[in-house]
């Protein structure tokens, strides 16, 4: 028997990392397994029965010699090419990258090193582009089977500017699919060259529905409150529903134009400025926070545009209020503070604002239907801009522009299928724990309301905000999901 092998070869000892030979340790050369040796061969017979069926007198495996072609690296089969190619065109289309990644060197290294394949090139732009039409082909011809199931189907819709000065109209639909979920899918993007008049637009929108050819199974059109989009509305074979979230923003937008909070919430915005445009102040900003024992975060500037972005500025100087004040001690600046009385007033409106907050997100939602809890939130906000004998002088002025301004829209607002979704919801059928029992009648008081408000919705009774008992069936529901 060889000195550094045992039973025929099969067996040899463990080599150590300094050179030398471990002889109670024996690797099997069929599988490279690690045995433990004592002189006795019986486990290392039972090993090559049971794991190899090997024959004890039969000669080892021959070892193979190691050519250059094991050095070679593996070029990448096409199937994986193929399925790589389709990975990044798919990549390109939903992050919104641009085409042109695909000549980053930067990608290319990363692809070639998880690849172990140095000699890949990334797909052309031209390859790219083609997998992205054949991708939209697909998922178009996907969404088409959807909607040919569907009965109905809702739109929204807005033109808006790109940063390049384009104009462009997005279409989405939702609907029910088999299984009662709600989906959302974009039905277009198109670019628009022609004036938004009424005409236009109402044609913009046929040749949309036409397109998927959904136009008996569009039921209702939701777009904003824009008066060429409600002289459109009137135009289509549709129902239109504007945009309440919209109008919400808008009027809380109205209420603060020239308003008595205009000088506290013009400093908060050059506060806000003063730290956000210098990387230097905002790390100073960050030391303060700690000093105080509070979390790092950065102040929130107003844009107009973007919905409660104003009570985001507020709540950020109102929680930061010290640090900033401690932090703007150490500049040479003429950027100050609110003054502990305008702090006072912007807390109040914070309070106020936080519930338009609350009724936009609620309906703004995505995965559930919210025309049905539009008319409770709406009952909801009015109870809350309700003049109270603590109000000040600037929060009646606040209150009342903005109920004004509420009131204003009414009569865009579809308010006779508000009232019918609002009555036909089942889950208010569940909200009637919330009320104290000594209020509840003989009959359950959760179906009371719910055959009020059917009775109020189908005779046309059931006035916006006024009528008592709309306001008691409707506020029933909001004090279940709105924290008052």
């Amino acid at each position: 028997m060889d000195a550094d092998s045992i039973l025929n070869g099969k067996f040899s000892f463990k080599k150590l990392p300094n050179g030398s030979i471990d002889k109670t340790k024996v690797i099997c050369v069929f599988c490279r397994c690690e045995l433990s040796y004592h002189r006795s061969t019986t486990s290392l017979k039972y090993h090559l029965m049971a794991k190899h069926s090997a024959d004890l007198n039969s000669p080892p495996p021959r070892q193979s010699q190691v050519t250059m072609d094991d050095f070679r690296q593996k070029r990448m089969d096409t199937l994986t090419k193929n399925k790589l190619t389709a990975a990044i065109a798919k990549w390109v289309a939903t992050a919104c990258r641009p085409v042109n990644v695909v000549e980053d060197e930067g990608l290319a290294n990363i692809v070639r090193t998880a690849a172990n394949d140095w000699n890949y090139e990334l797909p052309s732009r031209a390859t790219i582009t083609s997998h992205i039409l054949k991708l939209h082909e697909t998922e178009k011809a996907k969404l088409q089977q959807a909607l040919e199931k569907t009965k109905v189907v809702a739109l929204t819709g807005d033109y808006w500017t790109s940063i390049s000065n384009h104009n462009y109209l997005g279409v989405t639909a939702h609907y029910f699919d088999p299984q009662w979920k709600l989906q959302s899918h974009a039905l277009t993007v198109v670019k628009t060259e022609e004036r938004h008049f009424a005409d236009a637009v109402a044609e913009h929108f046929m040749q949309v529905a036409r397109e998927w050819d959904i136009e008996q199974k569009v039921v209702s059109l939701t777009t904003d409150s824009a008066r060429n989009m409600i002289a459109a509305a009137r135009q289509l074979p549709f129902e239109h529903m504007p945009c309440i979230a919209h109008s919400v923003h808008r009027a809380v937008t109205v209420s603060l134009t020239n308003s008595p909070f205009d000088s506290a919430l013009a400093k908060c915005r050059k506060v806000v400025g003063h730290f956000k445009h210098s990387p230097a102040n905002q790390a100073q900003l960050e030391q303060q926070q700690v000093a105080h024992h509070q979390k790092k975060e950065s102040l929130v500037q107003e844009v107009s545009t973007r919905w409660n972005s104003t009570l985001e500025m507020i709540k950020r100087v109102q929680r930061n209020a010290e640090p900033l004040r401690d932090a703007l001690a150490l500049h040479a600046t003429n950027v100050a503070m609110p003054t502990a009385t305008e702090l006072e007033k912007l807390k109040k409106l914070e309070a106020v604002l936080e519930h338009c907050r609350y009724v936009s997100e609620l309906l703004g939602g995505e995965k559930f239907v919210s025309c049905s809890v539009v008319l409770p939130t709406l009952c909801h906000l009015s109870r809350v801009m309700e003049v109270t004998e603590d109000d000040p002088a600037y929060m009646i002025n606040f209150k009342g522009t903005f109920a004004a301004e509420m009131d204003g829209r009414k009569e865009k607002t579809n308010i006779t299928w508000l009232r019918v979704a609002t009555a036909l919801d089942p889950r208010s059928e569940c909200h009637a724990s919330y009320l104290h029992s000594s209020s509840s009648p003989a009959l359950c008081f959760s179906q009371y309301v719910c055959f009020v408000s059917l009775l109020a919705s189908l005779l046309c009774i059931f006035e916006f905000c006024t009528v008592e008992i709309g306001i008691l069936s409707q506020f029933c529901y909001t004090c279940s999901c709105i924290k008052v």
